[in-house]
């Protein structure tokens, strides 16, 4: 069977697509659901939990967008550590 990759921003996209696949004879694969994820891990014995998702982060875009900011600067002022 051939495969495709869509890339979509709403669950209800995704909801859309399960339906028509139905109609047209084509399924749906998440490619998330086939990994097992490990219940928790550590690193340098601080806990590291494996955050969900599931959840659509596409909604932060337009809070970052034209900020004019990067990940460097980010870090620099918002996880000062005091001397």
């Amino acid at each position: 069977m051939k495969e495709v990759t869509i890339k979509y921003k709403s669950n209800k996209t995704l909801e859309a697509l399960k339906e028509l696949g139905k109609y047209l004879n084509f399924s749906v694969a998440d490619d998330k659901a086939k990994v097992k994820i490990k219940k928790e891990e550590s690193i340098n014995g601080i806990p590291v939990i494996v955050g969900d998702a599931s959840i659509d982060i596409s909604e932060l875009h337009d809070v970052f967008t034209g900020k004019d900011f990067n990940a460097e600067q980010l870090r620099n002022t918002a996880w000062q550590r005091k001397k």
